[in-house]
């Protein structure tokens, strides 16, 4: 991500909990996201129409919706995420994709990819990961089933860092 170019970190475990949180509130599912070289391309798919009095105006029309994230929008998402956390007003649970975009995010952060591309498949994920090493890079895929997120998400408040304070003598 070029916002953390020359950082020590790159947080693709906030980044994607932003953009999972903006999936959520416009009610997409079976997304797609793409790393391009100024922020993200997601694709999903989103239901519109519904709630009409016969059978098919119920059920609604499903199509694709795409966004393309610069890096400046992935980090105005950051920072209201973050003065939203910190406002002292309770925290409303994470959606699905809140919740399962951070525990993709902290997985990348531990294998530290150059590029990333992934799509879900009825709840599953698969990624692929362009990874730096000596001897060049090369492309691994990893892949996540729905029981694996839900793990990895129940895990999730175990793995956070937080600050302990050490009473004062």
């Amino acid at each position: 991500m070029r916002i953390y170019e020359g950082s020590a970190r790159q947080d693709f475990e906030e980044v994607f909990r932003s953009i999972g949180a903006f999936l959520d509130q416009r009610g997409i599912r079976d997304v797609l996201l793409l790393e391009a070289p100024d922020g993200f391309i997601v694709q999903g798919l989103v239901t519109s129409g519904t709630g009409g009095g016969t059978w098919s105006e119920a059920v609604g029309t499903v199509g694709k919706e795409t966004f393309t994230f610069l890096d400046e929008d992935i980090a105005r998402f950051m920072e209201e995420a973050g003065a939203r956390r910190g406002s002292g007003v309770p925290a409303t649970p994470a959606g699905r994709y809140e919740a399962a975009f951070r525990v993709i995010g902290r997985y990348m952060d531990d294998q530290k990819p150059r590029d990333v591309f992934f799509f879900e498949q009825e709840g599953a994920f698969v990624l692929r990961l362009l990874m730096a090493g000596q001897a060049g890079s090369r492309h691994e895929l990893a892949e996540f089933t729905r029981d694996d997120i839900n793990d990895m998400v129940a895990r999730g408040p175990s793995l956070r860092h937080t600050d302990t304070a050490t009473p004062a003598s």
